[in-house]
């Protein structure tokens, strides 16, 4: 079997929820592919003020987008940044965390678990000993207990996913991404993406992996992986001299915190399969189009589906996996909030993807709003 089916899987799995902050609705098909490697997580009470909502979207299996669908945010939850307000701090470490809780015999055996078959990880364990141990954020209580067993050196898959997550605090929202997954949000009906695309010829993500002994051929990082940022993919993070965050491909998520107003409609998470087919623009006016004859927001994703999904494999586009959160907000939010951009000092103002050159970027202030 090649890596399209003769006809594509058109079932969906679509979920619909909420709580008095937020409404939202999910769809996720397989399509023309011939697996489902995206995963995702929906927790709209994350704890009594807080929501949150992750695509996660695999490649070279699926493990490791099932993973983070199903440890990710329990992460975010235990780390002592989170109990003092710190949700940006909290979720990095989440993100650097699947990485360690992958490695060992407790993380080949929790992957094995997830769905594909053993021999998927043969030739993983040879070679691949190194295992950082980088002390920051390690010192809070964790119940991920270590295993003796025969594959206690395992240094974790060498298949991957991208992680693209939305945590929504009161008038709060942070955005943390880490590949080409990507969050946009509609305010007054313009899209503004609050994710960046994290692609091998970025300036920043060139100079890290130049840097940490990689190469760029063909787009693909060392000829193979077309993204630069990715958790999992371990075979990309061997340095042994360098920390996580400045490997060839590092698990280090861009962190945007902005404020929301009541001007803002929703907010859309979605993998690469719905951007390679429509740009930020096209998916935020299409939806405000779905939303006036229809409130159930998992249907509105439904169409959108349909709508990316290709007549034949022939062209590449619309072949992808796909899947979609829509979240609505409760208003209203406090007025006069504005937008507000924490990227790491490395990294420039987002930048629009080349596709959506209509797209804005977030406008941004100097200093934080509390």
């Amino acid at each position: 079997m090649g890596i399209y089916l003769s006809s594509p899987k058109t079932e969906k799995f679509s979920e619909d929820g909420g709580n008095d902050r937020v409404k939202y609705g999910l769809s996720s098909m397989q399509g023309w592919r011939a697996t489902m490697e995206d995963a995702h997580a929906a927790i709209p009470d994350l704890d009594t003020s807080t929501s949150f909502f992750g695509v996660y979207d695999g490649h070279g299996g699926k493990v490791v987008a099932k993973f983070c669908a199903k440890y990710l945010h329990q992460q975010v939850l235990k780390h002592e940044a989170y109990l003092h307000g710190d949700i940006g701090t909290s979720v990095q470490k989440a993100f650097f965390r699947m990485d360690e809780m992958m490695r060992g015999q407790r993380g080949w055996r929790e992957l094995a678990a997830l769905g594909d078959t053993l021999n998927k990880f043969t030739g993983m364990i040879e070679g691949l000993i190194w295992s950082p141990k980088n002390g920051d954020g390690n010192n809070h209580v964790d119940d991920w207990a270590f295993e003796e067993g025969p594959h206690s050196d395992f240094s974790g898959p060498t298949s991957g996913c991208t992680a693209c997550v939305a945590i929504l605090r009161e008038n709060q929202l942070i955005v943390s991404n880490a590949g080409d997954s990507r969050c946009v949000i509609s305010r007054k009906g313009q899209a503004y993406n609050l994710s960046r695309d994290h692609k091998p010829d970025l300036e920043v993500e060139r100079e890290r992996i130049l840097k940490a002994g990689g190469f760029i051929h063909a787009g693909r990082v060392n000829g193979s992986l077309n993204l630069a940022r990715a958790i999992g993919d371990m075979e990309f993070k061997q340095n042994k001299f360098l920390p996580a965050e400045k490997q060839v491909v590092t698990a280090n998520p861009d962190i945007n915190t902005v404020e929301l107003c009541d001007d803002d409609d929703f907010i859309v998470l979605a993998c690469d399969g719905i951007w390679d087919c429509m740009s930020s623009q096209q998916l935020v006016d299409f939806i405000h189009e779905q939303l006036k004859s229809e409130s159930k927001l998992s249907a509105v994703c439904e169409r959108v589906l349909d709508r990316c999904l290709a007549p034949s494999t022939a062209g590449g586009e619309g072949c992808d996996n796909m899947t979609m959160i829509l979240v609505q907000f409760k208003k209203p939010f406090q007025s006069g909030a504005s937008l507000v951009e924490e990227l790491p000092a490395s990294s420039e103002k987002l930048p629009a993807p080349s596709e959506a050159t209509n797209t804005e970027t977030i406008p941004t202030e100097s200093g934080s709003s509390s």
